[in-house]
C-alpha cells in the first residue's frame, strides 16, 4: 500500500475522543497510523482538499469498518467534487452508527450528481426531524440550493424563511443562512432587500465564512482593485523588458566577437608565406 508522507509532529493524539474511542477497536499500531491520516486528513481539508483525498483514501484502505474513517473519507470526497463516492461514504457511515447527522450533506450530495429533486424529497424525510438545529438549517439550506437547481427561485426564498432566519440571535449557522436569504432575494430582482440580508450577514460572520463584504461593495457599485495583482503584472513587465535588454547585449556581444574573430583572420590571410617558392 502507497503511503503518504506525515510530518513527526503528527501523533495522532489531536484526533477528537469520540473518534479515538472508535479507533480502539484496532490493534494499537494500526490505529496509531490510522489517527495520523485522520489528523492530516482534516489539517487539510480546507487548504489543499485534493491532498486530503489521499490521506483519507489511506486511512479507508487501513479501517474501513471504522465510522468516522469512513465519514472522514466521505468529507474528502464531498470537497472535491466526488460526490458519488461521497455518498456511498456518508451511506456507509450512517448505516454503521445509525445517525441522521449526515443526513442534510448526503442530501447535497444528490444536488452535486445533479440529481436536485432527490435532494428536495429527502428535505422532507422524517430523518430531518431527528436533527438538532444545526442539521435543520443545513438542510434547509440544500432544500432551497435544490429549488435554484431547477430554476424555482422564488420557491428558494420561500424555504429560506423561517424563525432561525428571523431571529436576531447569532448562532453558527446565522451569517450562511441570512447570506443565503440575501442572495435568495437578488435571485428574484428584490435588490434593496437583498442588500439589507447581505449586511445582517456580515454582521454575523465573525469567522469570514461568507463574502458579504463583497457581495454588498458589489450592489453599492464599489469597485476592487487588486493591488498585489498590480504590483506582480508590474514586476512580470519589469522582468520581460530586463530579458530583452539582456539578449540585446549578449547579441551585441556575439556580434562584436564574431567582427573580432573575421579581423583577425583577414590579417592572418594577408601575412607573406615564408619558404615559399618565388618563381
Amino acid at each position: 500500500m502507497k503511503r503518504l508522507p506525515i510530518p513527526d509532529d503528527v501523533t495522532g493524539e489531536e484526533i477528537d475522543a469520540d473518534v479515538r474511542q472508535e479507533l480502539m477497536s484496532l490493534p494499537k499500531t494500526l490505529a496509531e497510523d490510522v489517527a495520523r491520516n485522520l489528523v492530516m486528513v482534516a489539517k487539510l481539508l480546507d487548504e489543499d482538499a485534493e491532498q486530503a483525498y489521499g490521506y483519507s483514501r489511506v486511512a479507508l484502505r487501513l479501517a474501513s469498518r471504522v465510522a468516522a474513517v469512513r465519514e472522514a473519507a466521505g468529507f474528502a470526497s464531498y470537497a472535491t467534487a466526488r460526490y458519488s463516492e461521497a455518498l456511498a461514504e456518508f451511506r456507509a457511515a450512517r448505516r454503521m452508527t445509525g445517525s441522521v447527522e449526515l443526513w442534510p450533506v448526503m442530501a447535497d450530495c444528490e444536488r452535486g450528481m445533479g440529481r436536485p429533486e432527490r435532494a428536495l424529497a429527502m428535505a422532507g424525510e422524517p430523518e430531518v426531524q431527528k436533527l438538532d438545529k444545526a442539521g435543520q438549517v443545513e438542510m434547509r439550506l440544500v432544500a432551497a440550493g435544490a429549488r435554484k437547481d431547477m430554476g424555482q427561485a422564488e420557491a428558494a426564498v420561500v424555504t429560506l424563511q423561517s424563525p432561525e432566519l428571523a431571529s436576531n440571535s447569532v448562532q453558527p449557522w446565522t451569517a450562511r443562512l441570512r447570506y443565503a436569504y440575501a442572495d435568495a432575494l437578488l435571485d428574484v430582482g428584490r435588490e434593496a432587500e437583498a442588500r439589507e440580508w447581505f449586511a445582517k450577514a456580515l454582521e454575523a460572520d465573525q469567522g469570514g465564512t461568507t463574502n458579504a463584504s463583497d457581495r454588498l461593495a458589489e450592489l453599492d457599485g464599489v469597485e476592487f482593485t487588486d493591488v498585489l495583482a498590480d504590483v506582480e503584472e508590474a514586476e512580470d513587465v519589469k522582468d520581460a523588458e530586463d530579458a530583452v535588454i539582456e539578449d540585446a547585449d549578449e547579441a551585441k556581444e556575439d556580434e562584436a566577437k564574431e567582427e573580432a574573430a573575421e579581423a583577425a583572420d583577414e590579417k592572418d590571410g594577408e601575412k607573406p608565406v615564408e619558404g615559399g617558392d618565388a618563381r
